[in-house]
């Protein structure tokens, strides 16, 4: 059998794509305090889109190297501290995380690049960071010269951009430096994980029977948690094989379910399984899709970008919801392999129906807790900190996977349709995803506490703000 997997996608669509947006929105260079050009390259203030431009190609490049989720959610999150640290160095009002994240240093640039501009050496320190993290990184370079060219052409001096790149380069290479010692290097010399081969536990899956994924996440450094089992959740229900039982009801909950054709939809947006294969024939076909922590990234640019926010502002946002993202993968995956539950597909066919197959493909991890449901809720409760409760903004993240955007009133309820799905497309039992819920509001709400008592995380007032229809 020939697999056609994501691996073979050239990455000059991917440039493309990203130049072009970078080309449209560099324009909005936002001035800030009249519609006429700075007198100097310190007066200028990058639109907060620039953020978003570079979160997105790095989740192209996931999509090409098929990263996992809780991985792909540690780039997101390095990467953002990185473009944070290079503004709370130069303003007194972005406070840093030193002394705030588990064994977060001090930040000390220690070259002289008095004409660095903070938002230029951001944008430049986070393509830096996801350049040496992501396996496939170094194409990440061709953007940062593109962002270069643009900024030339709108009048930045090649003195103030050398020193933005020695500036963004020093703080990468602390975050770096703090990557390394979250202990996931020695994931690699962990023994291979072995599957149990009993009743009731986990066990690979059709079509592709891919290897467990990640299962010494939970050996990793969380970034505001005590533990990654701070938040130990309830045991899943007890598997039983009993018609009478609330295991067995479970399953036949997900063997019995009636999609309607919205239903059907809803769980394809939120598919977001990076390992999904495709039967043509002979062939398995990768298909591209984004992580659920990609996908949620998006949202947070959408947000952004609809509520008009500073560029400082935008940037504490991305970087909090990509730590909360990173601390719920975490929670979540501690559990996963510590009650190794088996997943719908497999107790269905093997103790209802063997020809049972599930609307979409089931991820290569064990199934309680859900994943989508855990992050989903993580993120949505931190973003509702900042941006209220009746939030309203149109999904139009996976547009550029060929579905079409979805609107929705506020994040929490977007977190309650990506719950859902999970039920809709046969992958989770509802205990996995009412439970992952709540593990969910947990760590959101952590990772607010923990750095609103340290002066962090002020909820935007949205009244003073220009929210885009």
């Amino acid at each position: 059998m020939i697999i056609s997997s994501l691996r073979n996608i050239s990455f000059s669509d991917i440039r493309t794509s990203s130049i072009i947006k970078l080309s449209t929105f560099f324009i909005c260079l936002m001035f800030a305090s009249s519609c006429q050009t700075p007198e100097s390259d310190k007066d200028k203030v990058l639109g907060p889109e620039l953020i978003g431009w570079v979160t997105e190609a790095m989740t192209d490049i996931m999509v090409h190297d098929i990263t996992n989720p809780p991985l792909a959610a540690r780039f997101y999150a390095y990467a953002s501290l990185a473009g944070y640290e290079a503004i709370s160095q130069e303003n007194p009002d972005v406070l840093s995380f030193h002394g705030v994240l588990n064994d977060y240093p001090e930040m000390k640039v220690s070259g002289d690049f008095p004409n660095h501009h903070p938002h230029v050496s951001a944008v430049l320190a986070m393509i830096e960071t996801a350049a040496t993290m992501q396996p496939s990184g170094q194409d990440l370079h061709e953007l940062r010269d593109s962002f270069l060219d643009s900024c030339r052409f709108w009048g930045f001096s090649d003195r103030t951009l050398e020193d933005a790149m020695g500036y963004g380069k020093e703080i990468s290479s602390s975050i770096l430096a703090y990557a390394q010692q979250d202990l996931y290097k020695n994931i690699s010399n962990y023994p291979r994980y072995t599957p149990k081969q009993e009743d009731g536990y986990w066990y690979p899956t059709p079509p592709a029977y891919f290897a467990p994924v990640e299962p010494y996440f939970n050996s990793i450094r969380p970034f505001t948690l005590v533990q990654p089992d701070q938040f130990k959740p309830k045991p899943p229900v007890t598997f039983s094989t009993s018609t009478d039982s609330e295991f067995y009801k479970l399953m036949q909950e997900v063997y019995e379910v009636e999609l309607t054709k919205e239903q059907r939809e809803i769980a394809a947006f939120w598919d977001c399984n990076p390992f999904a294969l495709e039967e043509t024939g002979h062939l398995m076909v990768g298909l591209k899709q984004i992580s659920p922590g990609g996908h949620w990234m998006g949202i947070t640019n959408i947000a952004c970008k609809d509520a008009n926010l500073s560029f400082e502002q935008a940037m504490e946002i991305t970087a909090i919801v990509a730590i909360g993202l990173t601390d719920g993968f975490l929670s979540c995956w501690d559990e996963k392999y510590r009650s190794n539950r088996i997943r719908p597909e497999t107790a269905i066919r093997k103790y209802i129906d063997t020809s049972y197959r599930p609307l979409l493909q089931t991820p290569p991890f064990p199934e309680y807790l859900s994943g989508h449901s855990t992050i989903s809720t993580t993120a949505a409760t931190i973003l509702t900190h900042y941006f209220g409760d009746n939030f309203s903004y149109t999904d139009t993240v996976e547009e550029k996977y060929q579905l079409p955007s979805r609107d929705f009133t506020s994040f929490l309820q977007a977190s309650e349709e990506a719950s859902i799905s999970r039920l809709y497309g046969g992958i989770h039992f509802m205990d996995a995803i009412v439970e992952g819920q709540e593990q969910g509001k947990l760590v959101g709400n952590w990772v607010i506490q923990t750095l609103e008592n340290s002066g962090l995380a002020s909820p935007l007032s949205l009244s003073s703000l220009s929210i885009t229809d």
